[in-house]
């Protein structure tokens, strides 16, 4: 059975989903590592003047630090023992960053979401979760959103 569980977080319904499979997973005793990444593209999308990127910073990491906080809650409401890190990346993608994480702390599971986006909005969104799968060390749990 897995011993050390690296769920990312977003606050998203699939990201839930990813989060209630890993707490599962993590129910017989592995540690669990809850993590957000907040990335430069999240920050400047919708930004239209330099001006206001300090107040977009502190709005979006304020958002991220929720994220991590009711997921964390999540866990220990499971009975789940889990840590909870807000990650931020410039010039990096989420997914790099996540695997990464995952060995920098040890991971012997990484458990995403995902949207299952295909054609053209796979392309014009990207896919998080498969940079994951593509760069990670160990084994990738993709959890599908609810339709």
């Amino acid at each position: 059975m897995y011993r050390r569980i690296l769920v990312g977080v977003d606050g998203s319904a699939a990201s839930e989903r990813g989060l209630q499979e890993a707490l599962r997973l993590a129910a017989d005793g592995a540690q669990l590592r809850v993590v957000h990444v907040l990335g430069e593209l999240a920050l400047m999308a919708g930004v239209p003047e330099a001006a206001y990127l300090g107040a977009v910073l502190a709005e979006a990491r304020r958002g991220g630090e929720q994220v991590v906080a009711k997921a964390r809650a999540a866990a220990e409401s499971a009975g789940v023992t889990a840590e909870a890190e807000l990650l931020e990346t410039v010039g990096r993608s989420i997914g790099d960053v996540l695997a990464d994480d995952a060995t920098r702390w040890g991971a012997d599971l990484i458990v995403l979401g995902t949207h299952g986006r295909r054609g053209l909005r796979r392309m014009v969104l990207g896919s998080d979760a498969e940079a994951v799968v593509r760069t990670s060390p160990v084994p990738v749990l993709l959890v599908r959103a609810p339709d």
